[in-house]
């Protein structure tokens, strides 16, 4: 008679529910081994995952030493855009002091567009050397042209092509130029960021509108104007005279019209509204 073999015994288990009172069964669940120590694992998985998220997706993390919280790393923010605006101070003197020495010797002076073109390294063809030749000259006419009929003036017309403006603000633009339903520049940038005047110029207007809260208008020669609305204050009073890059206002949101901390900026020229982002890098 032949020996039966034998396979190896799995072990099951049963996990029930059972009423106390009746000993009627309410749930039971079998389960092996194996099965024990994968819902295990999977139970001590899920709860690593969940607590990871519910660090890094909500403001718990800034509980954990050494976190940057949302003041340090505004401050920071500031600290660069800081940094950046006295970097272009900087370069401005430089620009002027180095102007300054060449026209003292008998030298002609350095061009903005040349110092632009060196630090983007770019290396111009043939063809776009002489392209840019040739707008140069027309420039240079144009200014002469504009300029022999006004030898007792100081003031020397430029157009607005030639003019190098400084940034009222260092931030990001949240709504572009429009010509028709949008004929300025709203900038986002951190709370207490300094407004600064784009050219040397005489405030014409410095005061309060319920639309568009503390406002100031200034006057630059070559008949262009600029306007900063929705400052949280104001810095420089009517009539006063400002350089480029002086500050005269801190952003804020003031106004009827404002939804939230920005600077709302015009660059009028010749009586016509512009679009600033053509002649100012913010």
């Amino acid at each position: 008679m032949a020996k039966e073999s034998k396979a190896p015994k799995v072990l099951k288990y049963r996990l029930s529910l059972v009423d106390d009172d009746t000993h009627r069964l309410i749930w039971k669940l079998h389960f092996r081994r194996g099965g024990l120590y994968i819902a295990a694992i999977s139970c001590v998985v899920g709860l690593i995952c969940g607590a990871f998220a519910l660090i890094s997706l909500t403001p718990l993390k800034t509980f954990i030493p050494g976190y940057p919280d949302a003041t340090s790393r505004m401050i920071a923010q500031q600290n660069a855009m800081t940094a950046d605006s006295l970097k272009n101070v900087i370069y401005r003197w430089e620009f002027y002091s180095e102007n300054l020495r060449k026209i003292v010797e008998g030298a002609d002076p350095v061009m903005i567009d040349s110092l632009v073109n060196a630090r983007k390294a770019e290396i111009l063809t043939a063809e776009a050397a002489g392209d840019l030749h040739k707008k140069d000259s027309i420039l240079r006419a144009n200014v002469m042209e504009a300029e022999q009929f006004s030898l007792g003036s100081s003031t020397r017309k430029l157009p607005i092509e030639g003019i190098h403006f400084f940034p009222p603000l260092k931030g990001v633009i949240s709504q572009s130029y429009e010509e028709a339903i949008h004929p300025y520049v709203d900038i986002t940038a951190p709370a207490n960021s300094v407004v600064m005047a784009a050219l040397d110029g005489t405030v014409v207007s410095a005061g309060w509108s319920d639309d568009t809260g503390w406002s100031i208008a200034i006057q630059h020669d070559n008949d262009i104007i600029s306007i900063y609305r929705h400052n949280e204050r104001l810095m420089v009073n009517t009539g006063a005279r400002v350089s480029a890059g002086t500050p005269i206002a801190i952003v804020g949101g003031t106004g009827t019209l404002s939804t939230g901390e920005h600077l709302h900026f015009e660059l009028w020229y010749k009586g016509e509204a512009v679009d600033p982002a053509k002649y100012i890098n913010f």
